[in-house]
């Protein structure tokens, strides 16, 4: 029952950010394209509700020649292809915002765990065990507020599966305003390194330039 009433406010959240939001999105845009030539977006073909596949929207944040289906840590030196306001964008998480338009189609939901990586076989297969493979991935979740790059696969995936066994609005809030706080203290972010995480930070750290 929580799920139609989560994709009713969805729907609502989703249209009213991509409003209110709409003037940092024309500012994101200008800034990028002012920066390096290249696409605004690009896309990476996720795991979305019952394993199927989508393709999750960001700004970029890399230079074009970037190696592409390079995972970041493992560039020679990854610092050479962020741009300036890609770092500020990665630090700061405003790279996800094309999500909304995600979110607002309904491939994604405001909240829930991560979209993995269509290849992330050992992520998809331990969420599997917790069931969390069968409701919306999120923009943001109950794993990125304990820990985000830091925590190990199983560790995630129970988190993950946490979530889904709680969910609800209660949750959702909690995931939110906690997510807000993560991201004014930089929390688990580990730019162009591995940290604890194997291989679902090897696998997430790519980004794919569409052109």
């Amino acid at each position: 029952m929580y799920l139609k009433v989560k994709r009713l406010l969805d729907i609502v959240l989703s249209l009213i950010g991509l409003i209110v939001l709409s003037p940092i999105f024309l500012l994101l845009i200008i800034s990028i394209k002012l920066e390096t030539p290249g696409p605004v977006l690009f896309k990476q073909k996720r795991v979305g509700i019952h394993k199927s596949h989508f393709h999750i929207l960001k700004f970029r944040t890399m230079r074009i020649d970037t190696p592409k289906d390079t995972p970041t840590h493992l560039l020679k030196d990854p610092e050479q292809y962020i741009t300036k306001v890609g770092k500020f964008l990665r630090k700061t998480s405003l790279d996800e915002l094309p999500q909304i338009l995600n979110i607002f189609i309904g491939q994604m939901s405001i909240i829930g765990p991560r979209p993995a990586l269509w290849n992330q076989y050992d992520l998809i297969e331990e969420r599997d065990k917790y069931g969390a493979n069968d409701i919306p991935p999120g923009l943001t979740g109950w794993a990125q507020i304990k820990g985000r790059d830091e925590l190990p696969i199983d560790e995630k995936s129970m988190l993950d599966g946490e979530y889904v066994e709680k969910m609800s609005l209660w949750m959702d809030t909690k995931c939110f305003f906690g997510t807000i706080l993560s991201i004014v203290k930089s929390d688990g972010v580990l730019e162009g390194g591995t940290g604890t995480i194997t291989k679902e930070e090897t696998a997430s750290s790519k980004e794919t330039v569409t052109k």
